[in-house]
């Protein structure tokens, strides 16, 4: 129970690496408040975590695509828990694997919004929940690619590149406060998006979401003391390449 009666909120948490996230915290003893464009299949996580002996979750059917609605999470959230103690920005999309001068300029945008502007808008309407935790946690899943850079990664690279400045960024502003910040690079799991990138690949190969949940953990864990860091899962659960 290394999160007990901690409060967090997670992006992307119907399915994949959000809902890892979200049954592990719960199992760890965390109220999660799950996130997600699909009522029901957040319903479904709920049943998993209710099942496994959890909590009820809290959930939020939002599609964080549509920005502008981010900004009322924050007063229901404070009236209800009067602080968040783990953020999880998971929540993201991939677009396509093109060149660059062909590729769509509305799926740009779009993977820009989901990945990029969503994670400024959250960051602005739960910081202040944040900082009324006496340990908030910051935690938002990045790619190999923002540094590693390569051909036709287009969107999804650039979006990653700017999420990773913008966390370092905040990282720096609340250095001096009760929060810390980090970035984590999952590598290679079993997800969709990994199918996406990778169509002919195999994906037992690959390890599964919950393979690599200890580094959410520990990052969300009330001592932290990691600030400020690019964390690749893999190595911190170490798992071979």
């Amino acid at each position: 129970m290394r999160l007990k009666d901690r409060i967090a909120l997670i992006t992307g948490a119907s399915r994949g690496i959000g809902a890892a996230i979200a049954k592990r915290y719960a199992a760890e003893g965390a109220h999660v408040i799950c996130v997600a464009r699909t009522a029901g299949a957040l319903e479904e996580l709920d049943d998993e975590i209710r099942s496994a002996g959890g909590a009820p979750a809290t959930l939020i059917p939002l599609d964080l695509g549509k920005t502008e609605l981010i900004d009322g999470l924050a007063a229901p959230l404070l009236e209800r828990f009067g602080r968040i103690d783990i953020l999880v920005g998971n929540a993201g999309i991939f677009g396509r694997m093109t060149p660059l001068h062909q590729y769509p300029p509305d799926l740009w945008e779009q993977v820009f919004k989901l990945n990029v502007h969503a994670n400024q808008r959250l960051i602005r309407a739960v910081h202040p929940l944040l900082f009324a935790s006496p340990a908030g946690r910051a935690i938002f899943v990045t790619s190999s690619v923002a540094r590693d850079i390569r051909a036709y990664w287009g969107a999804y690279a650039a979006s990653k590149a700017a999420l990773d400045a913008m966390v370092m960024g905040y990282a720096k502003e609340v250095a001096q406060s009760n929060i810390k910040v980090n970035l984590v690079n999952p590598g290679g799991t079993q997800s969709k998006m990994r199918a996406e990138a990778f169509p002919g690949e195999d994906p037992t190969t690959l390890p599964k979401p919950e393979d690599i949940m200890e580094v959410f953990v520990a990052l969300a864990e009330a001592g932290c003391t990691h600030h400020g860091e690019w964390i690749a899962a893999r190595d911190f659960c170490g798992i071979g390449k």
